[in-house]
């Protein structure tokens, strides 16, 4: 089997288990609420320096998404809804191409610049965010609850 094959059996089968657990999490949480933002440790990064870290709003941008905001998802994180839509067409492809016996040949196939493209995502996130909130005061993240 070649490398690449061994990677993408590995994306596959550990983005199955990924939603399958978030599933869980979801059930668990519907059937046991409990107020989401106390189990949430405050950003270190933000307490101190007060700046945004480069994670920061992803867990907004998750809350956004599942609730289908897709803007407020973007405006929070953008790389959450860039990893939900690449994720999950790779799952979906692959899926399809497997159970067609690679017939259908649609699956996404792994390639590096899908990771670069996220670091360039996380860090242009990072800059415009702390730009707007250094020089212009503006703070894209005020008032969006979970």
């Amino acid at each position: 089997m070649r490398q690449q094959e061994k990677e993408e059996n590995a994306l596959f089968y550990t983005g199955w288990a990924l939603l399958a657990a978030a599933g869980v999490l979801l059930l668990l949480l519907r059937l046991f609420p409990v107020p989401f933002q106390k189990l949430l440790l405050p950003c270190a990064v933000q307490t101190l320096l007060g700046i945004y870290c480069p994670g920061c709003g992803g867990t907004r941008a998750v809350s956004a998404l599942l609730r289908g905001d897709f803007l407020t998802s973007f405006l929070c994180h953008p790389l959450v809804l860039y990893t939900a839509f690449t994720g999950g067409w790779f799952l979906i492809s692959q899926t399809i191409e497997r159970l067609t016996r690679h017939k259908l040949k649609i699956g996404m196939k792994y390639k590096d610049g899908y990771v670069w493209a996220a670091l360039i995502i996380v860090a242009v996130n990072f800059i415009i965010k702390n730009a707007l909130l250094l020089f212009l005061h503006i703070d894209l993240l005020k008032g969006i609850q979970l």
